[in-house]
């Protein structure tokens, strides 16, 4: 093994083994410019605790630093590291860092991109575009990512007058449970329609919802976080107006939606120089080429939003395994990555 994959292995070790879970970044981002300034290059950390590290901007690497919470203990074991992190996304910001030394190619290691991309949204408002981006996310040393759903998140919001519970009508918490089946129903394929896949649909998922009465007794409030994943067919436009068609206005206890930083969803064409290069770059290793689209969402659907670029998300690890609580990353897998990132930025 060369002596900087090998410190390209430390450095995987090191960030597994330091813990950051969205907002506390920085510990992991100082690793990372000691790393880049162990080898020559310049790199320091901006004012969002993003680790910059320009270079030959023909194509520019970039992934996540944070992780989700969730204390995995870190070991190796029969060439497989264990750990929070190894594959979301640790294992591709890594990989992406030693591809960017060997290659001479710019890198930037965001923060916030499990909670609300602050790194990203800072990115695109404080450079230009890059001729090319990769971004990191695990799709397995032979996979390319090409496609993400979009994503819109709300929260409904409900007052209406407390009251006996034996009374009739609804309280401000029946309307929140009502206006979130209603979407759910809205937004559900019915019987006779023909099947899609997922990521051809719009899906709701509840997080988190709380209510009862308020502290002057005198009122019941209700509060529903949902989310909704866009797939590229539809605009979140689209579908903010079709779930806020499902209020009620007929009654002053009638709630209302505070509507979050909507992420478009994306879908890249295969057909690009920079997904040709890494075909071949993976062919070369003697893999066969797996074109992905995920119905999640991730810093690629914010880039996509602003910089008119050939863009795709390549990293290894098994996605399956993201906030998994058995996380764990193949070594060989993560070397194997390194050489293909590493091909795709010379070749380009």
């Amino acid at each position: 093994m060369s002596v900087q994959r090998q410190s390209g292995r430390e450095l995987l070790v090191d960030l597994v083994s330091i813990p950051s879970p969205s907002g506390e970044e920085r510990e992991a981002a100082e690793r990372l410019v000691d790393f880049f300034e162990a080898n020559g290059r310049e790199a320091r950390i901006d004012a969002v605790g993003n680790v910059r590290a320009p270079a030959d901007d023909r194509v520019l690497l970039t992934s996540h630093i944070d992780t989700v919470p969730g204390d995995i203990p870190v070991r190796t074991d029969s060439g497989v590291l264990w750990g929070r992190g190894s594959v979301d996304a640790t294992g591709p910001l890594c990989a992406m860092a030693v591809a960017a030394v060997d290659s001479g190619t710019s890198f930037v290691g965001v923060v916030g991109e499990e909670t609300d991309s602050r790194g990203a949204w800072h990115l695109i408002e404080d450079r230009e575009a890059p001729d090319a981006l990769i971004n990191g996310e695990p799709s397995g040393w032979d996979g390319i990512t090409l496609g993400y759903r979009g994503m819109l998140a709300g929260t409904y919001v409900a007052t209406s007058e407390s009251g006996h519970t034996s009374r009739p009508g609804p309280n401000a918490i029946q309307h929140a449970i009502g206006w979130w089946s209603s979407v759910e129903e809205r937004f559900s394929p019915s019987e006779d329609e023909e099947w899609e896949p997922v990521f051809e649909r719009v899906t709701t998922k509840p997080v988190g919802i709380e209510g009862g009465t308020d502290s002057d007794g005198l009122s019941v409030s209700a509060t529903l976080d949902g989310q909704f994943r866009v797939p590229p067919s539809m605009t979140t436009e689209e579908v903010r107006e079709i779930a806020e068609g499902q209020l009620r206005t007929d009654t002053d206890a009638a709630g209302s939606v505070n509507w979050g930083k909507p992420i478009p969803p994306v879908m890249e064409n295969p057909r690009t120089e920079l997904a040709r290069a890494f075909r071949v770059a993976i062919r070369g290793g003697d893999g066969d080429p797996r074109l992905l689209r995920k119905t999640g969402t991730s810093d690629m659907n914010v880039y996509a939003s602003a910089w008119d670029c050939p863009m795709v998300t390549y990293g290894p690890g098994d996605s399956d395994l993201d906030h998994a609580p058995d996380e764990r990353l193949d070594l060989a897998e993560y070397d194997r990555s390194i050489t293909v990132l590493t091909e795709v930025a010379e070749r380009l």
